[in-house]
């Protein structure tokens, strides 16, 4: 019984770690669209090759990986295995929340951005996930 309790808290411990860096992630993810929505909208009727949009993200992802860091200077996630498993998760994860997100914004019959779908919000997320895999203590 001690040994199934034990095995329970490390669970929700780790759950919990997960969680904190989902949110972590989640919440510089939709700062940096609002961001980005006040970029496009000055450059209204221009259009960005989506290769220079996907450079572009992955830059800004760093970037507030770096940002992130400096709020949270050491992972959440301790673990070694779990570090690597939120480094694939973490990213779905803000990929789908961002999906629902534009989903919502479709409904109320705002506009779009690249990053209000799915593949760009995993990607912005990827990269800060990958900064903070790498620099994160």
């Amino acid at each position: 019984m001690e040994f199934l309790l034990a095995f329970l808290a490390e669970l929700f411990g780790v759950l919990l770690q997960l969680f904190g860096e989902f949110l972590l992630q989640a919440l510089l993810e939709i700062i940096m669209e609002v961001g980005i929505r006040a970029v496009v909208e000055r450059m209204r009727g221009r259009s960005i090759s989506p290769w220079l949009a996907a450079m572009a993200y992955c830059g800004a992802g760093g970037g507030m990986g770096c940002v992130s860091l400096l709020i949270l200077p050491k992972l959440m996630i301790t673990s070694p295995a779990w570090r690597v498993a939120s480094l694939v998760l973490i990213p779905i994860a803000a990929g789908l929340a961002m999906s629902v997100l534009g989903d919502w914004r479709r409904r109320r019959g705002q506009s779009l951005l690249r990053i209000d779908r799915f593949a760009w919000g995993w990607l912005f997320a990827l990269a800060m996930a990958l900064v903070r895999f790498r620099f994160g203590g």
